[in-house]
């Protein structure tokens, strides 16, 4: 009985993180998809560079401070919606520069497919092998904080080797919340799909805009 019980156990558990990896992948494609539409909207309307950024960092107020009370409800998709749609038309701006540059064009597809393919080999590699990342998470922690303080002395000390650093810093950065988010979901240490959804945008989100910056800084004569 103790064995056919762990059985269901474990079959029960397997449903249940197949079904938020489902799902996630499923919001996050739909919010993908949204994000880049709010993008071309911005990009076409152009909106002066504070509605840009009240956009994007009203964008972290609500996907930090009003989606937790709201994650495991319905209302919290909406929420999400909400949140990314705002991340996209804040990148308007930033678009409309880089797309002003010579070959601006091909560095943005450039930039949205090396996302692209880092996501999806990730991804694929820890849903294939199934490893734990777990131990990465303080690392990952350590990380983000000496960006985040490299990036602030940048912001006064306006170095451009710092610059392509941080972003170089940012793009391993994301790769390692790829497979540290991806191997929660798999591993059953994220149960929650709405916020595995908002990690994941939030990756791949960062991914682009540091491959854009470093790749506008390759191509910049």
């Amino acid at each position: 009985m103790l064995k056919t019980n762990t059985i269901t156990q474990s079959a029960e558990s397997a449903l249940s993180t197949n079904r938020v990896l489902r799902n996630t992948y499923a919001l996050l494609a739909a919010t993908l998809v949204f994000s880049g539409i709010m993008a071309a909207v911005s990009m076409a309307i152009n909106p002066p560079y504070f509605t840009s950024l009240i956009a994007t960092f009203g964008a972290i107020g609500v996907l930090m401070f009003v989606l937790p009370k709201f994650e495991n409800s319905a209302a919290g998709v909406g929420i999400v919606f909400l949140g990314t749609g705002m991340l996209g038309f804040g990148l308007g701006p930033m678009l409309n520069a880089y797309a002003g540059l010579p070959n601006g064009q091909a560095v943005i597809a450039t930039a949205m497919g090396g996302t692209g393919v880092i996501f999806l080999a990730l991804s694929a590699y820890v849903l294939t092998t199934k490893k734990s990342f777990d131990f990465m998470g303080g690392m990952l922690f350590v990380g983000m904080i000496v960006v985040f303080g490299a990036a602030i002395i940048n912001m006064f000390a306006q170095i451009p080797a710092l610059s392509i650093a941080v972003s170089g810093a940012i793009v391993l950065l994301m790769s390692g919340f790829i497979l540290f988010d991806t191997s929660r979901i798999v591993n059953g240490g994220e149960t929650n799909y709405i916020r595995a959804t908002v990690s994941m945008f939030l990756n791949i989100f960062n991914l682009f805009t540091s491959l854009l910056h470093l790749l506008g800084i390759m191509s910049d004569d």
